[in-house]
């Protein structure tokens, strides 16, 4: 692993307070910035994933793209993943209990969970640990010792736990034992700061108490915003279906990109790309008056970070050929049918591909986002002749086209 010299406190401060909502004590921070300037010693900088879902996306990016700064400041970075912790499940912002995961489904998302984060982290200069190496290992009893740093009284402060005990809603006793065991992780790995979302503080909070229970040096708490989805109002989730994937097609992250809200521009920039952070006022202000042309130039920022600048590029001019000038692009992908079999539109939309489901394809049609060459189609019990055969230019929401082929 290649050692860096670690630059001066201002110089970090300007890069870690980019963004962020907030540092825990701040004080502290600069205290041990100093130390480690003046030592040149880097310090432990943990951020704890559970790998609840194997897809990550730009509201993920927010704190990776974090922990990388951290990394090209030279200190040394951290990535857990919450094997043991995610078959618990974590109550942050939860209104009821949630499932615990198989651990085939925890390992198999923590390995894509890695290569996707790959994209933002420098993996030469990651280390990765699994929480199950020393949770796994302990009894009952150092649970018992564990559990005894932490008060009842202290852990139903907790928004979630408070608002559920209110409303009589269940809490079970195994999730007060989630933020014990994230606050483990840090006692473990001694860390001198850790991440997470704003959503995380009490967590993060615990984690410090503990370290102080145990004699240790107690780490910062750093919280970053959650990133408001492209509907605006909702924080970004697949489960909103309001997100732009890592791993999206470059002409579907553009075009996602530019599907936001103009007040969105300014935070996007600030939280998700690689602008440098002296063009960010001139940013903030092209936002303001000319919102149009500032979020195409986001939207290329975002694609050429995962996808580089000639993919960028591409997707531009897809967009202006597909959405702009509603052309037909001159590469789609081909699906084959049987022209005796009488297929139904929403049955060959599911086929494709491009909607999850029936109902979300019922839903399309129904707004008038389907069409064949060119026309809409708003019937959902439209079905393609049988015995019917050519081809036929299916295009679904605003971006997805499929050359139909019945033969």
């Amino acid at each position: 692993m290649i050692k860096m010299s670690i630059p001066p406190v201002k110089e970090q401060l300007d890069v870690i307070e980019r963004g962020t909502v907030e540092i825990l004590p701040r004080e502290e921070l600069i205290q041990k910035l100093e130390q480690s300037h003046k030592t040149q010693t880097p310090l432990r900088v943990k951020l704890g994933c559970d790998p609840t879902r194997p897809d990550l996306h730009l509201g993920h990016s927010v704190i990776l793209r974090k922990m990388r700064q951290f990394q090209d400041l030279g200190h040394h970075t951290i990535l857990i993943i919450g094997d043991f912790t995610a078959m618990i499940g974590d109550p942050s912002g939860a209104n009821k209990t949630r499932p615990a995961l198989t651990r085939e489904d925890v390992v198999e998302n923590g390995r894509s969970y890695f290569e996707q984060a790959s994209k933002i982290l420098d993996p030469e200069r990651t280390e990765i640990v699994y929480n199950s190496e020393w949770l796994a290992p302990m009894s009952f009893e150092d649970v018992i010792r564990l559990a005894s740093h932490y008060t009842v009284a202290r852990m139903i402060e907790r928004d979630d736990f408070t608002k559920r005990y209110q409303n009589n809603d269940t809490i079970s006793l195994h999730e007060f034992l989630y933020p014990l065991a994230q606050g483990q992780d840090s006692v473990h790995l001694r860390s001198d700061i850790e991440l997470g979302g704003i959503d995380q503080k009490f967590n993060l909070l615990v984690g410090r108490h503990l370290q102080k229970e145990f004699g240790q040096s107690q780490q910062i708490c750093l919280m970053m915003p959650l990133l408001v989805g492209t509907d605006g109002t909702m924080k970004m989730s697949k489960s909103y279906d309001n997100y732009i994937g890592i791993d999206e097609k470059p002409e579907d992250m553009y075009g996602k990109a530019l599907s936001i809200p103009d007040e969105l521009i300014y935070p996007y920039f600030e939280l998700v790309t690689d602008v440098e952070q002296d063009r960010l006022p001139e940013l903030k202000q092209q936002a303001e008056s000319d919102p149009r042309n500032t979020k195409h130039k986001l939207a290329w920022t975002i694609t050429r970070m995962y996808h580089g600048a000639e993919k960028a590029d591409q997707a531009r001019d897809h967009f202006e050929k597909t959405v702009v000038r509603k052309d037909v692009p001159d590469e789609m992908p081909e699906f084959v049918f049987a022209s005796g079999s009488g297929s139904g539109i929403l049955d060959v939309i599911r086929e494709t591909g491009f909607v999850p489901s029936s109902s979300e394809a019922r839903r399309l049609v129904a707004q008038g986002g389907v069409t064949l060459d060119g026309e809409k189609i708003t019937d959902p019990r439209y079905s393609f002749e049988t015995g019917k055969t050519g081809e036929f230019v299916l295009k679904v929401g605003k971006r997805k086209f499929g050359k139909l082929i019945f033969r």
